[in-house]
């Protein structure tokens, strides 16, 4: 086969789709050598340093080509179909959920199968967790986007059961046709593994994410400061995430419970400095409303960093029994849940054990072998 994987999703700065396509291209460099894949990428530099992480010197078959346009761009939907057509491709797989419409006729086969990975539905299914969004914003449109991509995609591929289900209920996939949508887990990289951490007095709580409603960072805060006012242990609160002047209640909560000399925010960092803030961390907390997958949640427990997540959506198919899972929504179960973990050697120790093991049972060679086995299902 003949694949074209759409690259313009990894961005200069890596967020978790770029993370998600840069991973799923290295992988499949070393676990498919029979098929030929295309790259298509928006920028030079991200294509060098792209190729470079997936040693692609060493993949014959692995070429890439550069398109001056985003995916969102209207010259995108003009131009994609007639490079789709020249590159003579059997399947087109773009990571995320925009897809160029006229290279896809809607209900039927075109000459190129599509392929598309659809991460959650979260503007679909909960406008009101990312108000700001575009999506949101223009609901209508991104409305009638998601059922366009529905129509044309002859393979969906999203990364839990639990947003398969959503997919299947809110794309209006006939019942008929549900096998057009597959899960296939995304995976935990390499560099992610435990290090000897030192005995200190004072802990670490550990986020990393962006800073949108449903990740419930304000929610993390209110359970932070009452840790701080009952000084039963002592504790200081990293975020990893970019700030977003889009959503200031994070920084109006952090502000209106004292909280600024209790919490370091470096912002957006590079993923060594996020490899060594898990490392480092004594419990990671995500109190999501709602996840896709939740990704570093694993990324977490395969640092050897106890965790204590939401049990909403698809938190607890990827956590399974390895981490403490709580009601996002009730900051006291949440509080006493992180104290629990920072005051119980025993009960951190027993939670890093079950975590390294889960943790474990995900990995992007799996995600790409998947891959491979849907595109040839599809064929």
């Amino acid at each position: 086969m003949r694949i074209g994987l759409d690259a313009r999703w990894i961005f200069p700065e890596i967020t978790g789709i770029g993370s998600y396509t840069q991973e799923l291209i290295r992988h499949l460099a070393e676990v498919d050598s029979a098929n030929e894949y295309v790259l298509f990428f928006q920028h030079a530099e991200v294509r060098d340093r792209t190729a470079a992480y997936a040693k692609l010197e060493q993949s014959a078959n692995f070429t890439s080509r550069l398109i001056p346009y985003g995916p969102f761009s209207p010259r995108s939907q003009l131009s994609m179909p007639g490079v789709i057509r020249r590159a003579g491709l059997d399947i087109y797989h773009s990571t995320n959920f925009m897809i160029p419409f006229p290279a896809f006729p809607a209900g039927r086969r075109g000459r190129t199968a599509c392929v598309v990975t659809i991460h959650d539905l979260i503007p679909l299914m909960f406008p009101e967790h990312t108000p700001k969004a575009l999506k949101t914003r223009f609901h209508p449109v991104y409305r009638w986007v998601m059922r366009q991509v529905g129509q044309r995609a002859d393979l969906i591929i999203t990364v839990s059961e639990s947003s398969r289900n959503d997919i299947l209920r809110h794309m209006a996939i006939p019942e008929s046709e549900a096998d057009r949508v597959t899960a296939i887990h995304e995976g935990v990289a390499d560099q992610y593994e435990p290090i000897d951490r030192p005995a200190r007095d004072e802990k670490t709580i550990l986020y990393v994410g962006r800073m949108d409603p449903y990740k419930n960072v304000p929610g993390l805060l209110r359970a932070f400061s009452e840790i701080v006012k009952e000084g039963t242990v002592r504790a200081r609160l990293k975020i990893i995430g970019p700030r977003d002047d889009r959503y200031p209640e994070v920084q109006e909560t952090i502000t209106r419970e004292h909280l600024q000399e209790h919490i370091d925010w470096p912002g957006y960092v590079s993923g060594d400095e996020i490899l060594k803030a898990y490392q480092e961390a004594d419990v990671f907390v995500l109190a999501s409303l709602y996840e896709g997958f939740g990704l570093p949640v694993l990324e977490a427990m395969a640092s050897g960093t106890p965790v204590v997540c939401s049990n909403r959506a698809s938190l607890p198919e990827v956590a399974g029994n390895a981490a403490v899972l709580v009601d996002p929504e009730d900051g006291a179960t949440l509080k006493e849940a992180i104290v629990s973990v920072l005051t119980d050697p025993n009960r951190a120790e027993a939670l890093r054990i079950k975590g390294l093991d889960r943790a474990a049972h995900f990995s992007w060679k799996r995600t790409a072998e998947e891959t491979v086995r849907a595109y040839d299902r599809l064929m």
